[in-house]
């Protein structure tokens, strides 16, 4: 089976954020990992690879220093990795990610592509569903059970209030949700296979993209929020005490 896993790196969650003058995140000195979803869709990746064989191959959007999570990609079983990277890309959103990763995905076989639900980062949980979009595959979200066989897929994604199940035929999309398995990590013998593991590194003009794709939306500024004020107690009777808040909550805190 041809599995394709799509990987994005991202902050820890415990990093702290901070901008720089141009009021962009700065990411100096700021530990990178495999975005956490994304674990749970190679884990998948790999427990299909050990049931039906085959290889798992990891597609990424970014910058050179996305090769440390490729890396750890690769350590953890992954077979192998393309990244694509190009100064075009600077700014790219969800769209332009979407188009890129199904410019590089259909240049090479594939009978399922996995990813994580959503982003830690931009929390958009876009690309997989424009990715399956653009590759006119079917697609299931947040899955947390999947029963696999050679030609079709038995999901169980959550919806509010319970879960649903969908029966698909493959190929398709599907991405992972939180408890969808547990994660291995790295051996000391993956991680030394990994060295010498394929990252194929391709341009925009490799995919046959001659022109940048102009992104469709933007995020001029970031600001971060701001410091939280204390509370305040309201002293008093209770209808004078009730009072006082509806005063609060309409002229100070405009909540109603």
């Amino acid at each position: 089976m041809n599995i394709v896993v799509c990987l994005k790196q991202t902050f820890d969650t415990e990093a702290k954020i901070v901008l720089n003058a141009s009021g962009k995140i700065d990411d100096t000195g700021v530990t990178t990992v495999i975005n956490p979803y994304d674990e749970y869709a190679l884990e998948e990746g790999l427990r299909l690879k050990e049931k039906f064989g085959g290889e798992v191959v990891t597609v990424s959007v970014g910058g050179e220093k996305v090769q440390a999570a490729i890396r750890t990609a690769l350590a953890t079983g992954a077979d192998r990795a393309v990244l694509v990277t190009d100064p075009a890309l600077d700014g790219a959103d969800e769209w332009v990610v979407a188009e890129v990763l199904a410019k590089a995905i259909s240049q090479m076989p594939y009978d399922i592509i996995l990813a994580g639900r959503i982003a830690v980062d931009d929390q958009s949980a876009q690309v997989a569903v424009r990715l399956a979009e653009a590759l006119n595959l079917p697609s299931v979200s947040s899955v947390v059970k999947m029963e696999t066989e050679e030609d079709k897929v038995l999901a169980t994604r959550e919806i509010d209030g319970g879960t649903e199940i969908l029966e698909v035929p493959l190929p398709g999309v599907f991405t992972a949700q939180k408890g969808l398995n547990e994660p291995r990590y790295p051996s000391m013998m993956g991680i030394m296979k990994a060295k010498s593991k394929e990252i194929k590194v391709l341009t925009l003009a490799d995919l046959g993209v001659a022109e940048p794709l102009a992104p469709k939306t933007s995020s001029p500024i970031i600001t971060l929020p701001g410091v939280r004020q204390a509370g305040v107690k309201i002293q008093g009777e209770p209808l004078d005490s009730a009072k006082e808040l509806v005063r609060l909550l309409s002229e100070e805190a405009k909540a109603i």
